[in-house]
């Protein structure tokens, strides 16, 4: 990829909307002045996620992760730092400058993870050509396409593609432009069987598997051969980039629409998302033929908290899918299910049907799930007490791993009206369906904590032993605490002006304006002094260079850096929460000091706190210097040793005295 100039990384950062750019991944609601989400990077039922527009950073309280536009697709996607500003440029149709296709020597240098989405778009690109420019794609896979009812802007929208049927086609491209066969086999495009390497998807449609930023993490292939023998489907394997559990086809072209109508149409194959898109239901998405797992939902549930599934009207696995259901209750979403008439899936019903019969379709035949599951078990003898009976239990089994009491009573009404019970023989089994499924998940946690115990007794150990060859705790952390204080006031009060005091030649005061990072620079420059921490060493010589150009900088020019250690640390010092708000205080008439109000004493406090502790070390050193030398080492170096501690001894109890310390 083509180094992007200083200028465009700018343009791309402050055309970016941070909110916009999340949106496409989090379900962000309003509070206050930010916005908040369930967080992308772990598992959560309350939100701690926080997007700040007016800042253009975000904050996920529960993983500590941070920064701007550019860190959160660095975090979110793995992309490499240009890799996210080429999303962004895309995104906001910026143009970047040209770049070179990339060369065997480059790929040994990216990460592998990069290498394999690599050869995937790559892949993509290919087969898209390969249909659309070759006779066989034309006239085989073009003509497929058109007879399946795919209007051309769709078929290019979903970026459908074709393999061709010689056996190798693809694989001599991919290896003649450098691609590394060990990856091509990794992400399933290329097999080698006896020394001969030929394509694996040869004579196959290809249905690109997206990620949600558009990434290309897989393929589905489908055969236009007759031939039972051969598989309908082939997916590409599981990869680093790619778990078929963790992936949702056609997400990234129905996020959008998913918030926007707070519900998520759930159905089977990619022929069905691609034309229930086309008949203008777009927040569609697929499971791919694989079973609806947790990690699926927990992507729905960014978007919306309901879920529509779309049943064929023929589909023998019904039953199979109630445990999909039972899922989506367990967490915590509201599901709803559709099922199309006999012999009909949303992939044909959608063609024979305008897009306002589609609409009035669906609204008609929603069903919540116990109806649904209802109608379905009842037709399996349902006039027999026994098995109406199990059929009542299956019921509330589902209703009784919805979290959400009020929910789960709402629908314990439901079931004693509907089977003629009195709620408080439905409540009964509930409850003691929930107290077997709680006692089975206390017993698996704590048989967990048992088998890990050792483990963590032993980890504990080796902490106390590792802590006696290093600084004492208090040490450790008081010295860092310094100088996190010091560099926090550095970028968020370095341009302010404050006044010092100073005598002159005669003895007289006077009084000098200077800059917060002017005053500590100096003030650091002249004892020789520097951050032991290396993040907090390279922001300082950073300041100091600005200085040097006459440039004191805002904490928004942090947020720009490719350093993603310093946006992070940056977003960090943003986004520090006040214990009582400001606005609040003052409504009610109570004024309190802050760092703002005595910013010179608070600047000085920090750099003499600064001081004192590198003191502090460098006594620390002396004594165990002292403590090693042997009888015959000279009485110079003794000798020396001594003089530098009584010196510093005497300038900790000056500079102690100015901070109030007393000294013991």
């Amino acid at each position: 990829m083509a180094k992007i100039p200083p200028h465009i990384i700018d343009e791309i950062i402050q055309t970016a909307r941070i909110e916009e750019v999340i949106g496409e991944f989090v379900n962000l609601k309003r509070a206050g002045s930010n916005l908040k989400g369930l967080s992308p990077f772990t598992d959560e039922k309350s939100p701690s996620f926080m997007v700040s527009p007016a800042k253009q950073i975000f904050k996920c309280f529960s993983t500590s992760k941070g920064g701007n536009v550019v860190s959160f697709l660095m975090e979110k996607e793995h992309f490499s730092y240009p890799e996210a500003l080429k999303w962004l440029a895309d995104k906001y149709a910026i143009q970047l400058p040209e770049e070179a296709p990339a060369t065997a020597q480059e790929l040994e240098a990216i990460s592998e993870r990069e290498s394999l989405t690599i050869i995937n778009e790559f892949a993509k690109e290919y087969f898209v050509k390969s249909m659309h420019e070759t006779e066989e794609g034309k006239a085989i896979a073009v003509s497929y396409f058109e007879e399946r009812g795919f209007r051309l802007d769709i078929i290019k929208k979903f970026q459908l593609g074709y393999c061709l049927n010689s056996g190798t086609d693809f694989t001599k491209a991919a290896l003649d432009k450098g691609y590394k066969l060990e990856y091509l086999e990794k992400v399933g495009l290329v097999k080698t069987k006896e020394d001969r390497h030929f394509d694996f998807f040869r004579g196959r449609v290809m249905f690109p598997i997206h990620g949600v930023s558009g990434r290309t993490l897989g393929f589905g292939g489908r055969t236009l051969f007759t031939d039972k023998k051969v598989a309908k489907y082939f997916n590409s394997p599981e990869s680093i980039i790619y778990n078929k559990s963790e992936i949702l086809y056609g997400l990234y072209f129905s996020k959008g629409d998913i918030i926007k109508y707070d519900n998520c149409f759930l159905c089977e194959g990619y022929t069905d998302v691609i034309s229930m898109y086309q008949a203008g239901i777009q927040n569609v998405v697929a499971s791919s033929g694989t079973s609806l797992t947790k990690d699926q939902i927990k992507l729905i549930r960014r978007y919306t908290q309901n879920i529509t599934i779309l049943y064929d009207g023929d589909a023998a696995g019904i039953k199979a899918s109630f445990r999909g259901i039972d899922l989506i209750l367990q967490e915590g979403m509201n599901v709803k299910v559709v099922l199309f008439p006999e012999g009909e899936d949303p992939d044909s019903f959608s063609k024979k049907s305008s897009t306002s019969e589609l609409e009035a379709y669906i609204k008609e035949h929603t069903q919540d799930f116990v109806s649904f599951k209802t109608d379905i078990l009842l037709k399996d003898g349902g006039k027999d007490p026994i098995k109406r009976a199990e059929l009542i239990r299956e019921i509330v089994h589902s209703v009784s791993l919805i979290p959400d009491q009020i929910t789960r009573t709402i629908y314990i009404q439901e079931i004693a009206k509907q089977f003629e019970l009195s709620e408080q023989i439905v409540t009964n089994e509930l409850n003691k369906l929930r107290t077997n499924t709680l006692t089975k998940q206390h017993n698996e946690a704590e048989s967990q904590i048992h088998s890990q115990s050792f483990v963590q007794e032993n980890n504990l150990q080796q902490e106390q032993i590792d802590s006696f060859s290093q600084h004492t705790p208090s040490q450790k952390d008081s010295f860092n605490h310094c100088e996190y204080d010091l560099i926090r006031k550095m970028i968020k009060y370095g341009r302010y002006e404050i006044i010092t005091e100073h005598l002159d030649e005669e003895g007289n005061k006077q009084k000098t304006s200077t800059s917060v990072v002017e005053l500590i620079c100096h003030e650091l420059d002249k004892d020789e002094l520097i951050f032991d921490t290396p993040l907090y060493n390279r922001i300082h010589q950073m300041i100091v260079d600005g200085i040097s150009k006459n440039e004191l900088y805002k904490s928004s020019y942090y947020l720009k850096l490719q350093d993603q250690d310093i946006v992070n640390f940056v977003t960090n010092i943003e986004t520090e929460l006040s214990e009582v708000s400001p606005n609040w205080l003052l409504k009610h008439n109570i004024y309190t000091n802050t760092e703002l109000d005595n910013l010179n004493q608070a600047i000085m406090s920090s750099v003499y706190g600064f001081k004192v502790d590198k003191i502090e070390k460098r006594i620390h050193e002396i004594q165990k210097a002292l403590g090693e030398i042997n009888a015959h080492e000279e009485d110079e170096k003794l000798a020396d040793l001594i003089s530098e501690k009584i010196a510093l001894d005497k300038v900790k109890v000056l500079i102690s005295e100015k901070l109030g310390r007393i000294i013991k």
